[in-house]
């Protein structure tokens, strides 16, 4: 199972950099690991290299994700507890890691990374399918230059049935700024 998280890095100057990251967990002992398998080249694989260390931010609030792909928001951030590294100030949790091991890949390395510290904030309120549908099209947002473009338009389709049936405010605002980098990305890249 992959599950949808934010992932804040920083790098040997202490800058953070914030991106949407799904993420498997493996058990290994009595320890439960998080699991992360950034692209080769990418910020956060060269930022955890370096310093050994991220945060695993778990929130309901889909803007966050949106934001991070659209480039939107200045999220702010929090110092993390345990380490050098910084938490998203609003969010349901956060959990503070460690680089354990890393296993190698031409692609997508593996990131083992151990849990230090958990925090709890606040409850999560329950699902929401429109969050589910922009969660969706952030990844697909993420990947337009490997996806055709017919995929996109089809996945988008379907998904618009749960941002019209379920959406919030916040939903319909992270649904506008995909929406729009998707438009400026097959405007600017035409054929």
């Amino acid at each position: 199972m992959i599950f949808e998280t934010i992932i804040i890095s920083v790098d040997l100057a202490g800058k953070p950099h914030v991106t949407p990251f799904g993420v498997k967990y493996e058990k290994q002992g009595e320890d439960m690991h998080v699991v992360i398998s950034p692209y080769k080249p990418s910020t956060t694989l060269n930022n955890i290299l370096a310093t050994k260390c991220a945060t695993m931010n778990l929130t309901d609030d889909v803007r966050v994700f949106a934001g991070a792909i659209c480039k939107k928001q200045n999220l702010p951030t929090l110092q993390a507890n345990n380490h050098a590294g910084y938490r998203l100030s609003d969010c349901l949790a956060h959990v503070e890691l460690e680089l354990f091991e890393v296993r190698d890949d031409v692609t997508r390395p593996q990131l083992v990374m151990k849990k230090i510290a958990e925090f709890n904030h606040k409850a999560f309120a329950g699902f929401n399918r429109a969050q589910a549908a922009v969660v969706e099209l952030a990844v697909l947002a993420s990947r337009l230059h490997m996806l055709p473009r017919e995929k996109i338009q089809t996945e988008i389709s379907y998904l618009q049935i749960a941002i019209d049936k379920t959406a919030g405010e916040r939903e319909l605002e992270a649904w506008g700024w995909l929406m729009e980098k998707i438009e400026q990305f097959y405007l600017e890249n035409q054929a």
